[in-house]
């Protein structure tokens, strides 16, 4: 097996000068906001929160360090100035949120340590490889056992199954640099689009996915948990599964069929790994645990949190995983200072009355237009707005809450829109190749040029949207969402 070495994907530039303009960049951006006239009808600390909100926001963009240090800069900056105090300002970090997403990463890297995202992966292909399709729907497969229990697609497209798409593609004698068309084009390029429907599909399938469902409590005072997230992609989740590999077959058109090679590939690949081990067996069971708790809320009342730390628990006392190892899951830490200073600062703008101030706003501009037809609308300008931004996370940051209070000024269907903006907060990374951390490691392997690829995400961006908007908005109707 080839294993990737995923470098170059920071948040900060190689070059120093580099990031102290583009801090410049962002810090000048805050200051015009925060000298501008305050609005009528919103409080002076509300529009300053606003003005490094926005400072923060752009930094994520341009990356001139990264996100925990400019989040940091963003919470002294408003303490210095008495925008919050240090009490407020630290808030965010009691969020369940930010918790459930540390826990979902120091569960992910028992996945990794152990084996079992690995392994699984490598049964898939070795039992239903036997044609492109049919390791088309083996890496499809993988993802949706994994999209669960794996919140960072980085980890589970880039760290698990990249490796293994690279390693197939040269078994079937196709490399970057000969012979791509014959099976690594259309691999890698699976590999990224079905990685970013699992991602859709669950609350704990992309890191910030929980930041967006908190957006819709902080607006809506609606709840959207792990099942109901769950139970409405589904359906047009799967169809989107099932059709994803012709359709991207179709697309990239591999010369090669009979991949017999690669079945061989994973079982060598499986006899390396061995019989499975203990802690492996361990990671097994808590992902059934997992999987039944999170679904069965209504039964026993525990929260998304509580049951991924019920995980963790498990996992630390049976040794599957030690307590030093986690605490060296940089990700899992790092995630937690950026994300719970935003959810500061997103709390602070609510508090000050910012969402629905720009909800009226949005009210009066939109008052003619029929509530399913803002809603459409809504989530397609949504959709391809991605191509501004350089990660999901950003992206969900920057419009989530923005577009929820458009759509609350309106009165548009509360569980509509958050659906729309949930699921469609990771598939519009289809359509470039520097969105999220998959798909620039696949795009990186080199099967694909950019233009291709460009062409290709456009194509998939109409596949995801015509189910979506069909298919899941029947489904949803027959829920009674809308």
């Amino acid at each position: 097996m080839h294993y990737i070495r995923i470098t170059k994907i920071t948040d900060s530039k190689e070059h120093p000068k580099d990031s102290y303009l583009t801090l410049a960049i962002c810090v000048s951006v805050g200051i015009f906001f925060w000298f501008l006239p305050v609005p009528d009808g919103l409080p002076i600390d509300g529009w300053h929160a606003f003005a490094v909100f926005i400072s923060v926001i752009l930094s994520f963009i341009l990356r001139p360090f990264p996100m925990g240090t400019m989040v940091i800069f963003g919470l002294m900056t408003l303490m210095l100035t008495n925008t919050l105090t240090v009490d407020e300002a630290l808030k965010g970090y009691g969020n369940s949120v930010v918790w459930l997403v540390v826990a979902a990463f120091l569960i992910a890297g028992s996945v990794v340590k152990t084996g079992f995202g690995l392994r699984i992966a490598l049964i898939l292909v070795k039992r239903f490889g036997n044609s492109m399709l049919g390791l088309g729907y083996s890496m499809t497969a993988a993802e949706l056992i994994l999209g669960p229990i794996v919140p960072s697609n980085t980890a589970r497209g880039g760290g698990i199954l990249a490796p293994i798409t690279r390693s197939l593609s040269e078994a079937l004698g196709s490399f970057p640099d000969d012979k791509p068309e014959r099976a690594g084009a259309y691999l890698t390029t699976l590999g990224a689009h079905a990685n970013l429907i699992t991602a859709a599909m669950f609350l704990t399938g992309m890191a910030a996915n929980p930041v967006l469902a908190e957006s819709a409590k902080i607006v809506f005072n609606v709840e959207f948990t792990w099942g109901m997230w769950a139970l409405g992609a589904v359906v047009p989740g799967l169809v989107g599964l099932v059709l994803l590999p012709p359709f991207i077959k179709y697309l990239t058109k591999p010369e090669l069929d009979d991949t017999k090679a690669a079945q061989k590939s994973a079982l060598l690949d499986l006899e390396k790994l061995g019989r499975r081990t203990f802690s492996e067996k361990v990671m097994g069971v808590v992902f059934v645990i997992l999987i039944v708790l999170w679904t069965t809320k209504a039964f026993h009342g525990m929260g998304t949190t509580l049951v991924a730390w019920i995980g963790v628990t498990l996992l630390l006392l049976t040794k599957t995983q030690r307590w030093d190892e986690m605490a060296q899951n940089s990700k899992a830490w790092d995630t937690f200072i950026w994300l719970g200073g935003l959810l500061t600062m997103a709390n602070t703008l609510k508090t000050y009355g910012m969402v629905d101030w720009f909800a009226g706003i949005m009210q009066n501009m939109l008052s003619d237009m029929e509530g399913l037809t803002i809603v459409i609308l809504m989530a397609l300008i949504y959709f391809y707005s991605m191509y501004a931004f350089s990660m999901l996370t950003a992206h969900i940051f920057a419009l989530a809450t923005a577009f929820f209070a458009v759509a609350l000024g309106v009165g548009a269907p509360t569980l509509l829109i958050i659906a729309l903006l949930a699921y469609f907060s990771n598939l519009c990374a289809c359509i470039t190749n520097y969105s999220t951390g998959p798909v620039i490691i696949y795009f990186g392997l080199g099967y694909v040029k950019s233009p291709r690829w460009f062409s290709i995400g456009f194509f998939v961006s109409l596949f995801h949207i015509s189910i979506w908007l069909t298919v899941g908005l029947a489904w949803w109707k027959f829920l009674g969402w809308w």
